[in-house]
């Protein structure tokens, strides 16, 4: 491996440590753990009711450890659960009005930090960034797939 893949890996790592961090400072004063945060975020930034697993996957953690925080997040009223009506077995989860106002507010400060961090990126440079990130997601992506397989 060369100096530049090692650092690319370590830097793979590092970076949404750091913004999740830094984020998590930011969302505390609202009252929000990071995983609760992330939940309340992916379904805004959704735009719409998003299954159990896939919201699961959205925040990449198991669907069982999923369950037990939308327990605490529904019985605070953020937000509500129902049967799926193609699949009676899955749940939808929506946020509740309460839930919209305030991950309203979260995704502004997110909007905020993510418009600070990368305000020193010329344009070009972040669409090859992405270019270069979305390349390495689906190589990992095939690669679980196959271990998945085996």
């Amino acid at each position: 491996m060369t100096t530049s893949h090692q650092e690319l890996a370590e830097l793979l790592g590092h970076v949404p440590k750091v913004w999740r961090a830094l984020l998590d400072k930011r969302l505390k004063p609202y009252g929000f753990s990071q995983a609760t945060w992330q939940v309340l975020l992916k379904l805004r930034r959704a735009g719409q009711p998003l299954l159990q697993a896939e919201l699961a996957a959205r925040i990449g953690i198991e669907p069982a450890s999923l369950v037990r925080l939308l327990d605490v997040l529904q019985q605070d009223g953020w937000i509500t659960r129902e049967p799926d009506p193609d699949d009676r077995r899955a749940k939808r989860v929506w946020l509740t009005a309460k839930a919209e106002q305030v991950s309203a507010e979260l995704l502004t400060v997110a909007d905020a930090l993510k418009a600070e961090l990368l305000s020193g990126l010329e344009p070009q440079a972040l669409v090859a960034c992405v270019a270069t990130l979305r390349q390495i997601a689906l190589a990992a992506e095939d690669a679980a797939s196959r271990e998945q397989a085996e």
